[in-house]
């Protein structure tokens, strides 16, 4: 197989675009296994409101990183990278190509940037342990603390800026690097290679009225059913964060009837959507594909393989087993 056969494939873009269709298309031709960049889907059992792809959607194809989080589980960009990497590798080791599918940006640009997001969790005993010192001895006996440990952070700090001193001392209690070290480690590795597929719509009616159709969907789905029984447990805190559930939550404590509640949905889901093409638009690796361009999905699916094709010809990947 050549070097590039196993080169990153991207299918991103807002909500309802058609991105699962296209990234199954792909694998299908390619040979691929698709690899999910929602930090939504990550999650259990949150499969209507996340519109985790059915199995009928899949049509055979393995699909990763999809529900393997419980919803109580503390998660972060940082993890996703780490999983996205390991789930690469191992559709790559069984000469499989990797096809990234998804609209969560930030998850995209930490892995494709190859971003070192190091696990630095909140200690929230510790930041209040610092807090109690700084309102005793004052911001600065923090700040000469610091120096001793990363000089090069408190160097740009101020004294009167607290937020930042406790937050580059918890970060090193947290992880045992200084701030300086993490930031430089960040930037190490260069970018994987990739081929970048935007999905968009030159009519934004378009993508809005596919947005009000899906919706729609997820309540003949059972939305209401899986909504109020997220929102009921005591883990819900994630949950209570998903599109789809946060929206529909004053119908069920009886403050808003359920028309307007499904209207509100629509409007922050057309809002989520329009954040999502604002974050992949303005990377200048987008191969982008206005569905209102193409007849079917057989047409679109025909115009992303001409993409991926001239873009391995074009820049081989090179070594395969460095990312």
């Amino acid at each position: 197989m050549a070097a590039f056969d196993k080169k990153l494939i991207a299918v991103l873009g807002p909500t309802a675009s058609g991105k699962t269709a296209l990234a199954v298309a792909l694998c299908e031709r390619l040979g691929g296994e698709a690899i999910s960049c929602d930090s939504m889907q990550i999650y259990q059992g949150m499969d209507i409101a996340t519109a985790k792809p059915t199995a009928d959607e899949m049509r055979g194809i393995p699909h990763h990183l999809i529900g393997v989080i419980p919803p109580a589980e503390p998660f972060s960009v940082a993890k996703y990278c780490a999983l996205a990497q390991e789930a690469i590798a191992d559709v790559r080791a069984r000469d499989r190509r990797p096809v990234l599918v998804g609209g969560t940006g930030q998850y995209y640009t930490a892995l494709v940037d190859q971003l070192t997001l190091l696990p630095s969790e909140a200690d929230p005993a510790y930041r209040a342990y610092l807090q109690q010192r700084a309102a005793a001895e004052g911001a600065q006996t923090l700040l000469d603390e610091l120096r001793e440990i990363d000089p090069e952070a408190e160097e740009t700090i101020h004294v009167n800026n607290l937020g930042r001193i406790i937050r580059a001392l918890e970060i090193y209690h947290t992880t045992g690097l200084t701030k300086s070290e993490q930031n430089r480690r960040s930037h190490a590795a260069p970018p994987l290679p990739v081929t970048a597929l935007c999905l968009d719509a030159r009519d934004r009616a378009v993508l809005y009225d596919r947005i009000d159709r899906r919706v729609d969907a997820m309540l003949e789905a059972g939305l209401l059913e899986e909504a109020r029984a997220f929102l009921l447990r005591p883990d819900a805190a994630t949950a209570a964060q998903a599109i789809g559930y946060k929206e529909l939550s004053p119908y069920f404590s009886g403050e808003a009837p359920l028309e307007v509640c499904i209207d509100r949905l629509k409007q922050q889901t057309r809002r989520y959507a329009k954040r999502q093409r604002t974050w992949f638009l303005r990377d200048e690796r987008m191969h982008v594909l206005y569905i209102d361009d193409y007849g079917d999905a057989q047409a679109l699916a025909d115009a992303a393989m001409e993409i991926v094709a001239a873009d391995s010809a074009a820049q081989p990947e090179g070594n395969t087993e460095n990312g």
